[in-house]
């Protein structure tokens, strides 16, 4: 599960950051964020075919991985607030 919910991510993050870049908005935390969700979805990918290759089911749908889940979001949510809060501060302390 923890790997569909970054794989979600960062498609939403992908989004948003081509769709800031077309106005114009590219924020470099948002860049970061993308590329954050995007390596632990290749990283949980591997896993899974790796599991799968072993025997196992290629998605595990379980309880504590779907905390995992929720947890890896929750941790890519603050990095991105923090980067975004950090970046506005300088934006705003460079004028």
């Amino acid at each position: 599960m923890c790997e569909l919910m970054t794989i979600a991510a960062a498609i939403g993050f992908t989004a948003w950051y081509f769709s800031a870049k077309k106005s114009g908005k590219c924020l470099k935390a948002l860049f970061t964020t993308m590329l954050m969700f995007w390596g632990a979805a290749l990283m949980w990918s591997v896993d899974c075919v790796a599991n799968a290759m072993d025997g196992e089911a290629l998605f595990d749908i379980s309880k504590a991985d779907t905390i995992l889940g929720f947890i890896i979001l929750a941790a890519g949510l603050i990095v991105f607030g923090s980067l975004s809060f950090f970046e506005r501060k300088n934006a705003i302390a460079s004028r």
